[in-house]
């Protein structure tokens, strides 16, 4: 695995059909929020379900999303300049714990967000090998099944603009990473909801840029 990025910055609601399936309103302006590098693993390693996550009741979700990493310091950039600050791009996992996100951390997504082993990604791909970043297919399986399917096309805010907003007054160092949002279909917007248990395995892929797979582990079963 790549090392670990010095931050993690993260777009929240950026495909309407994911905002309008947790009930949110399209957002004005990206909604930001932060991952700890911490939680970041690779391809293959698996998502612990920590003993935490169950309180009150199961709550671990997946999210499939694209990820942008930045070559170099960048600040104050224009939309037209922003996509020579990108290096890489690779497929990632914003794993998330839901009670944590929205009741357990006075409103703030950070903690349910950052647990160890919730932001699986891909080995990273070289920019000039991918593209287009808005023209991209991305599949979501959950054992197997399609749970998620989109186009980078539908995002809201597209890579340049937020890499632009992202960089108005504030450094994002070299390696930063930047996960982009996920489309419709996760397991909290389900009826009933389908949290992430023992035994399952997520499988993302994005054309041209990678799969990422992870098997999800209860944290018990770790013990000796």
């Amino acid at each position: 695995m790549q090392s670990l990025p010095p931050a993690i910055l993260c777009i929240g609601r950026n495909y309407a059909e994911h905002a309008a399936e947790m009930h949110g309103n399209v957002p004005d302006r990206p909604m930001v929020f932060m991952k700890n590098p911490a939680s970041v693993i690779g391809t293959g390693e698996a998502i612990v379900l920590s003993s935490i996550c169950k309180e009150p009741e199961p709550q671990v979700d997946y999210e499939g999303e694209l990820a942008v990493v930045l070559g170099r310091n960048c600040r104050d950039v224009s939309q037209e300049t922003s996509m020579l600050y990108v290096s890489h791009y690779a497929v990632a996992n914003d794993v998330s714990a839901r009670w944590w996100q929205k009741q357990g951390s006075g409103g703030q997504f950070v903690r349910g967000k950052s647990f160890d082993t919730f932001c699986p990604m891909s080995p990273y791909v070289a920019a000039a090998d991918v593209g287009d970043p808005q023209a991209l297919d991305l599949v979501t399986k959950l054992n197997g099944e399609i749970v998620q399917r989109a186009s980078t096309a539908d995002m809201i805010f597209p890579v340049r603009t937020l890499i632009a907003e992202l960089s108005r007054g504030m450094t994002l160092l070299a390696g930063t990473v930047l996960l982009t949002g996920t489309p419709s279909g996760v397991g909290a917007a389900q009826s009933p909801p389908r949290f992430l248990r023992h035994g399952d395995t997520v499988t993302i892929t994005i054309d041209g840029v990678g799969s990422l797979r992870n098997p999800v582990v209860d944290g018990t079963h770790m013990q000796a």
